[in-house]
């Protein structure tokens, strides 16, 4: 019954095959290895985008901090949601990597920014002149922290805000292939089709070791992110180990399987949550993750029974049994059925 995290999943069985066949003789370093050319290539034709600037690195944070400092300048304010990983989750990469460039926070009920929020954020920045940061990039959560998903017309809406002021819109795909599935649309209609500049195309919770595709659409983008990369140690000696993950992922559209899965095990948890009296879904359930409340006794009951999720809000103690928990449960690829029927049995009746 773990619904923790999906990076705690195991990696898909076929990964590591093929880490095992590029373990094999030598290959040239840093990226110049021929699978690694394979997979550029294979990102450009899945993203329709044969002229992307297309990178690899080992985390979710390097990936959205160095794509962000590429986009945005040390005196400007990155908008970002209310909550938003790159915010909550990343211990200031972002600023880090950028050299000092703020983050600003939009208001995003459900985890999806709201643009009348979105035009208070941008008239309000650069109002002090020299004084104050200046309007840098969006980043936009894809999946969001809350498992919902923007529509393509909601990406559309909120790009062309930030575009009419001249301003670069970065995606963070941690579960970019789960919103997908949702979707059902095409990478490239949910990326620069919709107005986005650059995406980290997120793995590493979808079945991978570790690795994540940072993707600009305007190849201008290519030798500053590759300067920053290796500035930033984030270029592998033996590069053939991350492309090898990301071939294995991208073959046979594997990754979209994997998270098919992942999104059917959370829906198939959330009807029966939905069924069991006193259990309120927070969120929509639009990906692999599920947002739920019921009271701190039967959050005591499911942790004892050996569950494992996180409580979003409140703690096991210091309150009345009766009262309301948030918990986030999360289903990775290979959760089996069972864990969701185990896990749904606990609960009374």
């Amino acid at each position: 019954m773990y619904f923790a995290s999906d990076n705690a999943g195991p990696a898909h069985p076929t990964v590591l095959e093929a880490l095992s066949r590029a373990n094999e003789g030598y290959m040239p370093g840093y990226g110049a290895d021929p699978l690694t050319a394979q997979v550029v290539a294979k990102i450009r034709d899945v993203f329709e985008a044969p002229d992307a600037a297309v990178y690899l690195v080992g985390t979710g944070t390097a990936a959205n901090a160095l794509a962000l400092s590429v986009l945005g300048q040390p005196w400007q304010t990155v908008f970002c949601a209310e909550a938003a990983h790159v915010d909550e989750d990343e211990c200031g990469a972002p600023e880090f990597f950028t050299g000092g460039a703020k983050l600003t926070w939009v208001d995003a009920p459900q985890g999806k920014i709201r643009p009348d929020a979105l035009a208070s954020a941008l008239d309000k920045a650069g109002k002090r002149g020299v004084h104050g940061v200046q309007p840098g990039p969006l980043t936009l959560t894809q999946a969001t922290e809350s498992g919902t998903v923007y529509t393509l017309a909601e990406l559309a809406e909120l790009t062309a805000m930030a575009r009419a002021r001249g301003l670069p819109v970065h995606l963070d795909g941690a579960r970019f292939a789960n919103a997908l599935e949702h979707l059902g649309c095409t990478p490239a209609e949910m990326t620069w089709k919709a107005g986005i500049h650059a995406v980290s195309f997120g793995g590493t919770k979808n079945g991978l070791l570790g690795v994540e595709a940072v993707i600009f659409f305007d190849p201008a983008h290519a030798w500053e992110f590759e300067l920053r990369r290796k500035r930033g140690a984030h270029l592998f000696s033996k590069h053939r180990y991350l492309a090898a993950q990301m071939q294995a992922y991208l073959e046979g559209d594997l990754w979209r399987d994997l998270a098919r899965r992942a999104n059917g095990s959370a829906r198939d948890l959330a009807d029966r949550l939905h069924h069991v009296p006193g259990v309120e879904i927070c969120f929509p359930v639009e990906t692999n993750a599920v947002f739920a409340r019921w009271p701190r006794a039967w959050h005591r009951h499911l942790l004892n029974a050996g569950a494992q999720y996180y409580l979003w809000d409140g703690t096991l103690d210091g309150g009345p049994e009766e009262a309301l928990l948030m918990a986030r449960l999360v289903c990775d690829w290979s959760l089996p059925p069972e864990a969701v029927t185990a896990f749904a049995a606990q609960f009374p009746t």
